[in-house]
């Protein structure tokens, strides 16, 4: 390797050192503690207890890594927009969910944004506002999102089920069976340059994988020729924080992959 080489390695890494310590700045504690080891240069393809005891648990159930998606399951007319969905699901009653819920937590942001986050269902905050990732999970997502040198506004945001599950317990098999499709033609109606699917739970709703987001994460797979990028929940990196590191390299890789148009 000639000096040049070397040269322009050096500036890449310490470009890359850089942008690793801004977003440990921008996500808070428990990420620059995780030890001084700098981040890997690697490219290849709510509650906080609900979501990181989901993961914690999966994570030990590994799935093997599959690159063909699961068919779409979805209904309503070619070209809907955002609110003829939302009319759609009106006041809804379709699963058991729907006595305990305050409010119906459909999604919001730009309707024309390149990356699209889904996560799994609302919790207590989101509930109570009516809005996607307001609690402390929402605000580690902020910073994520941030990182890569967007702001929430510039993203849409929805999750699996709509409504609140009791206890803050993960969807059942059933619930997430009957609101998946919402957010199957939500992604359609956005037409999203990438999706980041947050958690178990909407890994297998758009892609059919069941648990194994330690085995997945770093992968990009496609949903209807969309790239879905999976990684950790935000409220997972609460309980655990020295994830946010592969959340770091995830999100990497879904900046490189925008900026490439």
């Amino acid at each position: 390797m000639s000096d040049v080489e070397d040269r322009e390695g050096l500036a890449e890494l310490a470009r890359d050192v850089a942008a690793y310590a801004r977003y440990a700045r921008e996500i808070g504690d428990g990420y620059v503690s995780a030890g001084p080891t700098a981040p890997s240069v690697r490219v290849s393809g709510t509650s906080a207890s609900r979501a990181a005891v989901q993961e914690e648990q999966e994570e030990r159930e590994p799935m093997p890594v599959k690159k063909v998606s699961e068919p779409v399951r979805t209904s309503g007319a070619a070209g809907e927009s955002l609110e003829d969905i939302r009319a759609d699901l009106g006041d809804c009653t379709r699963c058991k969910l729907h006595p305990g819920r305050t409010n119906i937590v459909y999604g919001e942001g730009n309707p024309n944004a390149s990356p699209m986050f889904a996560g799994e269902g609302p919790g207590a905050d989101e509930d109570a506002s009516g809005r996607p990732f307001v609690g402390a999970a929402g605000q580690l997502l902020d910073r994520i999102i941030e990182s890569i040198g967007l702001r929430r506004e510039d993203v849409y945001i929805a999750n699996v089920v709509k409504c609140r599950p009791p206890g803050n317990r993960a969807p059942e098999k059933d619930e997430s069976s009957m609101c998946e499709p919402f957010l199957h033609r939500q992604i359609i109606a956005v037409a999203p340059k990438i999706i980041v699917a947050l958690g178990n739970t909407p890994v297998q709703s758009l892609l059919g994988f069941k648990g194994g987001i330690t085995k997945l994460r770093g992968h990009f797979f496609e949903f209807r020729g969309i790239p879905v990028m999976p990684t950790f929940h935000p409220a997972y990196l609460l309980r655990d924080p020295s994830k946010k590191r592969d959340v770091w390299e995830d999100v990497k890789m879904v900046k490189a992959r925008l900026d490439q148009g």
